[in-house]
């Protein structure tokens, strides 16, 4: 944290909801949680990300004011704006560029820099005025505030990048490598609030009443329910408090939403004949009114039949077909009941099949390894966490040998944990590798081991070398202090080149010799001024790179002109 910050803000920007928490930087023993759509009849800890621009591209709301909006808009109108929702899940498990674009309802496309930086905006413009009417006081510095935005931790370093490149749009941060913004892993803001919960901020299943963060040598695994992804860290309590990763994150995109598309791939059985193809076309700001119910009714803690209001424009469209009670005719697990479908509980827990699957079984695979043998704790958290069927389902896989764990404000973990980790970020002490990360170099070539093909002759004095090896800076599964900086020591190919540029590449192989082998990917490069040609090759340029960050961090000095300056990987362009 920036030593100058009065304020940290914490943004849990979520794939379904989003929110924040902030407190004084000064201490966090009051973090201020703020509520969310009261005006609506909500009092929630987050609001849903989604976002509305009019005809024009320009922003006009944001969370329950843009579905409010939306929903309200004439169909002839509704047509030309722009409405989106579930985008954050557009950064996973894709090449992440910053000339992306997104698709909102309708079809229609804006450059995502756009939809994530006014979404950012929104929320820092709230959280300043939320403060200033907290605290009395105008904020008329940013310098004032340090940000802490959220992310999955199975998420590249290009969405990571992304996600800084948004904030700087939006005005959180002036420059890419401003320190007063922090990239926080969800899983890990979310282990850093629950060990120092005391028991009564669980809901089930202990006997043990102390802190976690009071029994040095603890082992505990976070399952991150979110909408979108479902995240995985394995972490132990050091003897300072401090946390220390035993396992890669790992997950995958198995969270909530999984659950609603099962449900509208239900509801499209039920109303055949074209019926709900028409309704999602001709009605979609009622649909998204019907989806956020459901929404709500996933994760209730009731192991009831769940009910689910038929909307008025559904009804027409499928009575125009046939008797509403025909379409249930073959429907299994639900019922047709006075302008309701009722869902019963076992169709219900049919939604939830394929999160649940994967979830066990990644836990399972994490479970069953040696060096897990000592871990004694499952923690549920995120939106999604206090679902009765998702916990249920856990505890019948785990309960004879793991305590099964849920805070009581699942959903606000993250962001209350984001908050103490913007104070003090050096609290995870270390991280494990998820892949091997390298650099492309050169070597003088030697025949007996180096491929003819990369063979290279200098034009300058016949130096001959070998280009595209891999040089392994950092192991996958190998865990690293975020303290420790690796040290390293390159010199040009070239005598009289006046720049060099390093490419960074990773792996999930243990190690490689050439850059262009299957399964190695190019994640990003720089190019660094060497102006000062005297020394020829024997100019020696000094990287220094800190792995345990949660984003790339590295500096540079040329030792000839003695100029030092940090390294920006641009992760957006490869």
């Amino acid at each position: 944290m920036a030593s100058n910050s009065v304020f940290i803000v914490a943004i849990d920007f979520g794939t379904s909801y989003s929110g924040y928490c902030f407190s004084l930087a000064s201490g966090t023993d009051q973090i201020r949680q703020v509520y969310w759509g009261m005006e609506h009849g909500f009092k929630t800890p987050k609001t849903p990300t989604c976002i509305l621009f009019n005809q024009k591209r320009e922003f006009r709301k944001f969370g329950y004011d843009a579905v409010m909006k939306y929903k309200n808009l004439p169909s002839s109108e509704a047509d030309n704006w722009y409405f989106f929702q579930n985008f954050k899940m557009k950064l996973y498990n894709t090449k992440v560029t910053s000339g992306m674009e997104l698709k909102a309802s309708n079809g229609k496309m804006l450059p995502a820099l756009t939809v994530f930086s006014e979404s950012l905006r929104y929320l820092k413009d709230h959280a300043m005025n939320t403060i200033q009417e907290a605290s009395f006081q105008t904020i008329c510095d940013q310098e004032e505030v340090t940000w802490v935005i959220t992310v999955p931790a199975i998420w590249s370093a290009a969405a990571r990048q992304f996600m800084r490149l948004a904030a700087k749009q939006a005005g959180l941060i002036s420059d890419m490598i401003s320190e007063k913004l922090i990239i926080a892993l969800e899983p890990e803001a979310a282990s850093l609030w629950c060990k120092q919960l005391p028991q009564k901020g669980f809901m089930v299943d202990s006997s043990d009443k102390k802190k976690f963060e009071d029994s040095p040598g603890i082992q505990y695994i976070v399952v991150d329910c979110g909408g979108g992804t479902i995240d995985i860290t394995v972490h132990e309590i050091q003897e300072n408090h401090c946390l220390k990763e035993l396992h890669k994150a790992s997950g995958g995109g198995w969270g909530g939403n999984r659950v609603d598309e099962n449900f509208t791939d239900f509801l499209k059985e039920i109303f055949d004949d074209g019926v709900w193809d028409e309704y999602v076309k001709n009605h979609p700001t009622e649909l998204q009114q019907m989806m956020y119910n459901f929404s709500l009714q996933k994760c209730s803690a009731s192991k009831e039949a769940v009910c689910i209001r038929c909307y008025y424009n559904l009804t027409k469209v499928a009575t125009c077909k046939k008797d509403m009670s025909h379409f249930f005719e073959k429907a299994k697990g639900a019922v047709w009941c006075d302008g309701m479908i009722m869902i019963t509980y076992e169709k219900m827990k049919s939604f939830f099949d394929y999160s649940i699957k994967n979830i066990i079984c990644t836990l399972r695979e994490i479970l069953k390894k040696p060096e897990m043998a000592k871990v004694q704790y499952i923690l549920l958290v995120g939106g999604f966490a206090p679902s009765i069927i998702l916990r249920d389902a856990i505890s019948q896989a785990f309960s004879q040998k793991y305590h099964i764990l849920c805070p009581m404000d699942a959903q606000g973990a993250i962001a209350k944990g984001a908050v103490l980790f913007g104070v003090n970020p050096c609290i995870v002490a270390s991280r494990v590798s998820a892949r091997t990360y390298g650099i492309a170099v050169t070597q003088e070539f030697d025949a007996a081991i180096h491929d003819h093909r990369k063979r290279r002759v200098s034009k300058a004095d016949g130096y001959v070398y070998c280009t595209d090896l891999f040089k392994k800076l950092v192991g996958i599964e190998e865990s690293v202090n975020i303290n420790e900086i690796a040290h390293y020591e390159f010199h040009p190919i070239e005598p009289d080149q006046t720049s060099v540029t390093f490419s960074f590449y990773c792996t999930e192989k243990q190690d490689a010799q050439y850059i262009d082998e299957g399964g190695l990917e190019c994640i990003g490069s720089c190019v660094v001024p060497t102006p000062d040609t005297m020394l020829g090759r024997k100019r020696t340029l000094k990287l220094e790179i800190k792995f345990g960050v949660t984003e790339f961090k590295a500096t540079c000095t040329d030792v000839t002109s003695k100029q030092s300056r940090a390294v920006v990987i641009d992760f957006l362009a490869v």
